[in-house]
């Protein structure tokens, strides 16, 4: 996956070029409002763009925000981010009318060397996610290169992921989407053993092809979150009324036969926070995973699982972790999950590399206070999954070889 990146292109070639970046500005606003939530991604773009910007190339952002459903809704538009990069890059920056036409292209020529416009949502457009040919034509047409920076998109194969780069020469990786296929593709890859990842989340069904990709290459695979009652009950142990997907127990015994195949240690809490209902005021008591009562679910690890979590990461050299441990949204159900957050900062202080795969589990070492002191949190949810299941990425893949 050596494809060339933005850092290959000297200031010099860049000065002057019309370039469009492809950012993930698909951020989250308050309830009701056009007012951003969570600024994470744009802030994410900044190195980028910047580099850009200062080598003295004319820049144009574009992105999705939301699921409009066909057509300008206001409530889709990329004004806020458009004002809230500019407080990052120390300039004003204008939104432009369109993504296309005849708007964007006068907008484009009268740009000068080191300015920034944003394009409006791409989605605006039907053909931007059909990868339309004729639309992606028109979105290239004022441009001379290419720059992704989008990891969150880069499973998609849309107009302004993967169409664009038919049109544009070079197409490159911006520094975010470099680093993520760094620490993503090469922990896999290439990852100092001992091996480990941390796989949560509720279901199996939708984790089983990346549990089973890393069961393949890891050395140890702990498994947290709802998934594990399915687990139990391929082991014939009684779950309470705990979830547990019945089509996936078969799927269940065949991971951990491949684990035994492969020598991966495949590892399940061995006590469990359970509750008399799904809510946050719920009574609650800890027991053994192999003694769970009837009418009582699993929420959470216990306290003897995140201390064995502890104890089997401390000689880990690469550790991956996609997904928590329990309902960490509710304060009773979090000490599982903040608990692996703990362990992770504290090894990679000692020198591991951590790498937070995406979602809800980069939202609670965020919530945990503890992001700055892992080795890398990764900005897309189904993108690292789908890297971290083997899969080929149609927005990478299109990329220029180095």
């Amino acid at each position: 996956m050596a494809k060339k990146s933005v850092s290959d292109l000297k200031p010099e070639e860049l000065k002057g070029k019309l370039v469009l970046v492809r950012c993930d500005l698909n951020v989250p606003f308050k309830k009701g409002t056009t007012e951003i939530d969570d600024d994470t991604r744009i802030r994410a773009s900044v190195p980028t763009l910047k580099y850009l910007l200062d080598s003295g190339a004319r820049v144009a952002a574009c992105s999705h925000l939301g699921r409009p459903k066909g057509g300008y809704e206001a409530k889709f538009s990329l004004a806020s981010c458009a004002k809230r990069m500019g407080e990052y890059v120390k300039q004003d920056v204008q939104l432009a009318p369109d993504c296309i036409g005849p708007s964007v292209e006068k907008l484009v020529s009268e740009m000068k060397d080191g300015q920034l416009i944003i394009l409006e949502n791409t989605r605006f457009y039907a053909e931007e996610e059909a990868n339309d040919a004729a639309f992606t034509k028109k979105l290239a047409k004022p441009f001379n290169l290419f720059v992704n920076d989008a990891f969150g998109t880069a499973h998609r194969a849309h107009a302004s992921t993967a169409g664009v780069t038919e049109f544009l020469k070079p197409s490159v990786a911006g520094f975010l989407l470099d680093k993520e296929l760094q620490y993503l593709d090469g922990a896999i890859k290439n990852g100092k053993k001992p091996l480990a990842a941390i796989v949560g989340g509720s279901k199996v069904s939708s984790k089983i092809t990346v549990l089973t990709s890393l069961i393949e290459k890891c050395n140890k695979v702990f498994i947290g979150g709802g998934m594990v009652f399915t687990f139990l009950a391929a082991q014939g142990i009684k779950t309470g009324s705990s979830l547990v997907e019945k089509d996936y127990i078969q799927t269940a015994k065949d991971a951990m036969a491949l684990a035994k195949s492969k020598g991966c240690e495949l590892i399940l809490p061995v006590d469990i926070v359970v509750a008399d209902k799904f809510a946050p005021d719920a009574k609650t008591q800890v027991v053994a995973a192999t003694a769970i009562p009837d009418g009582w679910m699993g929420l959470d690890n216990g306290p003897k699982a995140t201390a064995e979590i502890k104890e089997k990461l401390a000689d880990c050299k690469t550790v991956i972790w996609n997904g928590p441990m329990g309902v960490f949204e509710f304060e009773a159900f979090a000490a599982g999950t903040l608990g692996v957050a703990q362990t992770l900062a504290e090894i990679t202080k000692k020198g591991a590399i951590t790498i937070i795969g995406g979602g809800d589990s980069v939202s609670a070492v965020e919530k945990a206070g503890l992001a700055d002191q892992m080795s890398h949190m990764s900005t897309g949810g189904g993108a690292s999954l789908e890297l971290l299941e083997g899969k080929v990425l149609p927005g990478v893949a299109a990329l220029d070889e180095k």
